[in-house]
This record gives structure tokens, sequence and C-alpha cells, in this order.
């Protein structure tokens, strides 16, 4: 079904069914609960994801395991059974960058998760558009892979739900995805206007997203909140696949470090009722005033499936619009303490069988935990490693350094046994594949050592955000957090001696960096492109060669006053 008739259906469906919702009796109780449960950043994780990935900080500093899919699933169930309507929802990235058990069956596995947990709507993450527009249309729609076919199962039937993207275009203007849904619950329409971050294109491939736009995200959300206000959806609430950093806080605390996501909240259409956040990872729980001065929660649930985020909305019967008083919203901790929900485990153990002759072979070993979690200069063992991996796999390109995104490490590798029970510090395919799950490509630029030290200065940047590139032993240099934009580097040097600003450098970095990927622009400027192996190819061939891998020490990035 095309875009425009699926729009014209929903729309057409929403008038008729309110058009045919009568007055309340007078009997009837003057307002209705809906329960909004929302989770974001799942990434694929079926299985209870490790490390510090699988634990949530409590107020205080201390921490609790959570997270896993059919942990997941039972305390939805438990909040669903606690109020008498409520709607599942998705704020982004349930797929892309996952663990193998998910990957290498292209996420469906994932796919039939989240229709089994009921989910309604899913506003698309940068993630979503891993593969391209046509394969998120085949998720969308079902099908069999076009090269891979179906390998999962027979065939695959694609979401329940729709993916929503209020601000994706073609390059024509038109819009490339359903801007929202109407979800009915408690007998009263409820608008789900679904927005990804305007900057996706800086955090995906360019051969992702060739044809399409996308919008400032405010400009889509109030116009599309201004639309179903005049279908008479008066009940809003957006998915925003955007949010902000956080200081160390627990579930519903909030110490966000403003952002984009603060600035799109307190700007975005009063019609708007609660905003659910993603795509940063973090946790927070915040009520954000919006232009008319009313407050309403903007709220976000860490990642990989380790919160629930829920907002409790109280809805005038007779306007149709939430109550704004009575809102009350809370993440709720995926703990594992509880009984793992039987359909869900036959789900994960079906895709668990079906990948372990790849996901269990042993490639390494490691002495201790490689933790992705940088010291106070940013740099982290992993890091290290990882970029340490990429310069010996590309040194017949002349390489001298290497450098890596931080993004692009999803999380650790851990001492203790592995799933696959090999025993202690042996790294399996599919924990390597948790952890570098893009298939990125090497490639080797030249660069000047101002090219160089420029790439270094654009770590930090615009709203706070500073992404701190991971490299390799044979680059360091020293940093000074409260120096001017542009000043804050020095003291670069290759094996020990000075980079020369004028002297070209021969630097290894993955596609997405050199395309400009994270904002980091300057490696466009790079010349005599050489290709390189997969990403996590380097990884597993320098796992090979170097067994009882140790943490490397934190000697690369000094911090200056």
């Amino acid at each position: 079904m095309k875009l425009s008739t699926r729009l014209a259906v929903a729309v057409g469906a929403a008038l008729t069914a309110l058009g045919a919702v009568a007055a309340p009796a007078s009997a009837a109780p003057a307002t209705t609960d809906v329960r909004l449960i929302t989770f974001n950043d799942l990434h694929g994780n079926l299985e209870p994801p490790s490390g510090s990935s699988g634990r949530v900080t409590l107020p205080g500093g201390k921490t609790v395991d959570a997270g896993g899919a059919a942990y997941l699933a039972t305390h939805l169930k438990k909040l669903r059974s606690e109020a008498r309507n409520s709607v599942v929802l998705s704020a982004g990235d349930s797929i892309g960058a996952s663990p193998v058990i998910s990957a290498l069956f292209h996420d469906e596995p994932t796919v039939e998760l989240l229709n089994q947990l009921g989910v309604r709507a899913s506003v698309v993450g940068n993630h979503e558009f891993d593969e391209g527009l046509k394969e998120l249309r085949r998720i969308q729609n079902g099908g069999c892979h076009p090269t891979d076919g179906c390998q999962f199962r027979k065939s695959f039937k694609g979401a329940n739900f729709p993916f929503l993207g209020s601000n994706v275009y073609y390059e024509n203007g038109f819009p490339a995805l359903l801007p929202f849904s109407i979800e009915f619950s408690g007998g009263v329409p409820i608008g789900v206007i679904g927005a990804t971050l305007k900057d996706l294109p800086q955090v995906v491939t360019p051969e992702a997203i060739k044809g399409l736009k996308f919008g400032e995200e405010v400009q889509a959300i109030d116009r599309t909140a201004k639309l179903l206000d005049l279908f008479g959806v008066k009940a809003q609430v957006v998915l925003l696949h955007q949010g902000d950093n956080s200081e160390t806080a627990g579930p519903d605390e909030c110490k966000v470090k403003p952002g984009a996501a603060t600035a799109i909240a307190q700007k975005v259409s009063s019609k708007v009722d609660a905003i659910f956040t993603g795509h940063s990872h973090q946790q927070y729980n915040c009520v954000i005033n919006d232009p008319e001065g009313k407050p309403r929660p903007v709220i976000q649930g860490a990642s990989f499936g380790r919160l629930l985020s829920v907002v409790d909305l109280k809805i005038d019967r007779r306007t149709r619009d939430v109550v704004r008083g009575e809102t009350k919203a809370h993440n709720q901790i995926v703990t594992r303490d509880v009984d793992p929900d039987g359909d869900v485990q036959t789900l994960i153990n079906e895709a668990k069988t079906k990948a372990a002759p790849i996901a269990n072979k042993a490639v390494g070993t490691i002495t201790a935990d490689l933790v992705a979690k940088g010291a106070a200069s940013g740099e982290s063992p992993l890091g290290d490693v990882i970029a340490d991996a990429q310069l010996e796999a590309t040194k017949s390109n002349g390489a001298q350094i290497a450098m890596t995104n931080p993004g692009g490490i999803r999380t650790d590798f851990t001492y203790a046994s592995s799933p696959a029970g090999e025993g202690d510090g042996v790294v399996t395919y599919g924990e390597a594949f948790a952890v570098q799950p893009f298939a990125n490509i090497m490639q080797t630029i030249t660069l000047t050592g101002e090219n160089l030290k420029n790439v270094l200065e654009q770590q930090w940047q615009a709203n706070g955000i500073v992404r701190t590139l991971q490299i390799s032993k044979s680059l360091k240099y020293s940093y000074s957090a409260s120096a001017a934009q542009g000043s804050r580097v020095s003291n670069l040097t290759l094996d020990g001696a000075p980079i020369d600003p004028a002297a070209s450098y021969r630097v290894s970095v993955n596609n997405f960096l050199a395309a400009g990927g994270d904002g980091f622009t300057e490696f466009t400027k790079g010349t005599n492109l050489s290709g390189g192996p997969v990403d996590l190819d380097a990884l597993i061939a320098y796992f090979g060669a170097h067994p009882g891998i140790a943490p490397p020490a934190a000697d690369r990035i000094t911090v200056l006053p």
C-alpha cells in the first residue's frame, strides 16, 4: 500500500471512529485513564546485555542488573495488567547494531519480538536505516531478504505496526514515511507523532539514505500536531528519536545536560502532551514546560531494554484532551528477578540455536574485562584495542595511525564465562559481533598534520557533546577542555616524534568516519584512499594474532588544566 493511501486510510478511520463516538452518558466517568509504555534503543538485544550495558544506575550510584527481552516481556505484562487501557510504543533503534543472534537474520527475530510485545507504533531511529530505505520497507511489509532469503524462518511477515517519521522526506519534498498513527484506547483517540533527529545524515553512511532528506523536528511535529487537532485528535504524544546526555542519576531523576532534545521539548506545540525520547541511551524523567507554560513529561529509558518508560494519562471524555495536571511518569527497571516470559524465551532460544554454529566460535582470549567506557580523558581500554587492531589490519596501506568513533563500539568484552561455556577469558564470534556489528569497511586516507589536529578539535561539538575518538598507540596528544574551541589539542606525536602540520600522514578510519560521520567533516579532506577489511574482521584477526589481550594503559590522551 502506498504511503499516501495509508495516510488517507488512517485519517479516514480516525474521522469515522470519532464521528461514531457518542457523547458520554451522564453516569459514565468524566475521564478515562490510558497508560503509555515505551522503550527505546533496544538494538536487537534479545538476550540480557552484558557488562555495563546490562546494568541500571540507581539513585546514589549503585547498580542493578537489567535487560533481556524475556524479562522485559514479563515486566510489560505486569504494567499492562495494572492499567485498564494501555498502548505499547517504541522510540526508535529497535533494530540495527544488534547482537549476532538477531543481526545474522537481518533483525527478523527482533521484529517478531516487537510483534509479540504488541508494539503499536515506532518512530524510525538512525539505525532503522542501516541497510537503507528499501530494507526498512521489507521490515515493515514482510518478505524474504533479496540476497540472503529467509534464513530465520520459512517466511517473514513483517512488522504489525507502522514506522513513523514526520520529518523524513524524499528529495522532492514528499513524505517518505507516515508522520503519525492514531491509537484508540479507553474509548478515546491518541495521536502518536514520530520524528527522528534532523542530523541523521551525520550518523549513517550516505548510501543508506540516498534520495532522502531529514527536516527540522519542531516544524514537522507542529505541522502534524495541527493536522491531528483538525481531525479532532486532542490527546497527542511524540516519539522523538533524539535525546540529551545526562549526569549520573537514577532512572527517575532529571539531571540532563540540556541539548537538542530539551530545545525541541521547549518549542514543540502545546498540543503535544508527552514526549518520549531516545538516541542518547540515557535515563531521565523530566518535566519541561511547553510554550504555554504547561508542564509535560520528557522521558527516556536508557537502552537495550533495561527500562520501560511509563506515562499515565488522564483524558477528558468530553474534550478528548489530556488533563495535564494528572499526568504521571516513571521509568520501570527491567530487573531479572522475575520469571522470564515463556513465549519470548522460546523465540530467543530459537534464534540462539540457529545462530549457534557461528556465534559460539572462539576467536580469541582476554585477561580481564575490556570496557568501552572511557577514563576521564575519554580514552577507553576497548577503544585502544580496536584502534590497534585497525592499524595492524591496514599496515599494507601504509597506515601510521588508526582512529575509530566511540559510537561504533557497542558493548564490553567481559572476562566471565562466555554464553557458549568455553571458559573465562574466551571471546566468541558472537561477542565480537556485539561489540562491532556495523560491518564498516576500513579505509586509509592521507591527511596533513593540520588536518589531523582539526579532526581532534572536532571532538568538541554542538550542545556540549564530546565524541572522543579512540586512537592507536602510535598517536598521542594532550588537550585542555577549558581552552577555546579550535585550540584545545596540543602536543601531537607519532611514535614519539612531533606531528608536523605540513607533513602528510596515512590514517585508517572506517568508511562512516571517512564520509564525515558523527560531525568529523575534516576526514572528508583525506586523499589517496585505499580500501581495507571490514572492521569486525580486523578485530577478529587481531585476537587471533594476540592471545591473552590485556587492557592497555590509558596513556594516549593526556588531560591538561
